[in-house]
């Protein structure tokens, strides 16, 4: 995808949340520098599984790694089990980035992607500057010197 001026190659790996794939969880986000971690805002069960993704997810990682919680099918709010509050209190719980979706409709999909890619490491459009590099720019006019009889301010 391109994001401002720099193009981001985005690799997804899916294990759709089943447990048959849970010992799988560790090649994949071996190497990883995010994780999408995706709950279902119809299935509360599958809400409340995102705490244990996130966990396998850090037990691999550390903390050097960006997850986004998503609850998913933002189209079903009619079905809806889990408010966007609850989803952005577990993500703060957890400290991690929170959207909604709905994958059906495309409803904020690219809104996540560039949201996971702009917090890349390197992503960050202005450089950290330590303050050795930094100069004091003052931007105040100096005050008038006063004009000698002779005409000279030297």
């Amino acid at each position: 995808m391109y994001l401002e001026d720099r193009t981001v190659r985005l690799q997804l790996w899916d294990t759709a949340g089943q447990e048959r794939f849970r010992s799988l969880i560790p090649s994949y986000v071996r190497d990883s520098t995010s994780a999408v971690v995706v709950y279902d805002i119809t299935n509360l069960n599958s809400f409340q599984q995102t705490s244990k993704w996130i966990d396998d997810v850090r037990t691999e990682r550390g903390s050097d790694v960006i997850i986004m919680l998503v609850g998913n099918k933002t189209d079903l709010a009619d079905k809806r089990q889990i408010t966007t509050e609850e989803g952005e209190q577990r993500a703060k719980e957890l400290n991690v980035m929170f959207i909604e979706t709905s994958a059906k409709t495309g409803y904020n999909v690219k809104q996540l992607f560039r949201r996971v890619a702009a917090a890349l490491p390197g992503m960050d459009s202005t450089p950290e500057k330590s303050k050795e590099d930094m100069i004091d720019i003052k931007l105040e006019k100096p005050p008038e010197q006063p004009v000698m009889e002779s005409g000279c301010s030297c």
